[in-house]
């Protein structure tokens, strides 16, 4: 069992970034990770008092599926987020400043158009807070034989992206990572605590980098396995660098 690929998502909702290592903190999320999100109408988000919000007050997949089709790219060094479609430009700004959320929040809010239920606003995670899908969402795993298994049942690929997970395995049996719950994994200088699998929404149905639903992975959860889970959470017991290709091992 080792890495197979990382991935972070900056801003909730838009494409993911690759990458080829990460340090993880103790009791922390995910480095990087969902760390922006864009409310699609009043949410009630209060930055100074942060609290859990459901998916549904943002912009994400499982309503709106035209976000798929745009690229972004967040640079850490000027806080700069690029929006572009088919290698087109199309939006710029810097998200550590009022004007660059706002500039970004607008562009979105046009291209989503009649699925806005009111003013787009661009929210930056305080310390400690992310726009993670649950409570716990601290570190996602996706086994890439689970996924093999649903391509199966389908007949035909399914990109393992449409999970949007932090971390994708390789070397393991086919939902052998559901019976991990409460074990504890060696991977790199970092040891994980698996807390709970990850049940599926309708996002998973919408292609990568194209922007519309083509499949139903929930049902096809349902129908093939009897549930509607597809990965698990994570918590980070011991921090320490993770990189493409480390080995896990149990702790």
């Amino acid at each position: 069992m080792r890495v197979a690929s990382l991935y972070r998502y900056p801003i909730k909702g838009l494409s993911p970034h690759a990458l080829t290592e990460a340090a993880l903190t103790a009791d922390d999320y995910f480095p990087g990770d969902r760390l922006y999100a864009i409310e699609n109408g009043p949410g009630g988000f209060d930055p100074a008092a942060p609290a859990h919000q459901p998916k549904i007050k943002f912009l994400m997949l499982m309503r709106n599926a035209r976000l798929a089709a745009l690229s972004s790219h967040f640079d850490d060094a000027s806080n700069a987020l690029t929006l572009s479609q088919n290698g087109e430009e199309l939006a710029r700004g810097d998200l550590s400043t009022q004007e660059g959320r706002e500039r970004i929040a607008a562009f979105v809010a046009a291209y989503i158009g009649d699925d806005m239920r009111g003013a787009a606003r661009l929210l930056a995670a305080p310390n400690g807070f992310r726009f993670t899908d649950s409570k716990s969402g601290f570190v996602s795993l996706v086994n890439l034989a689970s996924v093999a298994e649903i391509e199966r049942k389908i007949g035909r690929p399914v990109d393992p992206l449409r999970f949007r997970a932090n971390i994708y395995l390789e070397g393991l049996e086919p939902w052998r990572e559901h019976d991990m719950i409460g074990a504890a994994l060696n991977v790199g200088d970092a040891r994980l605590e698996i807390i709970k699998t990850t049940d599926r929404c309708a996002a998973t149905g919408v292609a990568p980098g194209v922007g519309e639903r083509d499949m139903d992975i929930v049902q096809t959860l349902r129908s093939g396995w009897g549930h509607i889970d597809c990965g698990v959470y994570a918590r980070v017991a011991a921090g320490g660098r993770i990189c493409v290709g480390d080995a896990l091992s149990a702790a």
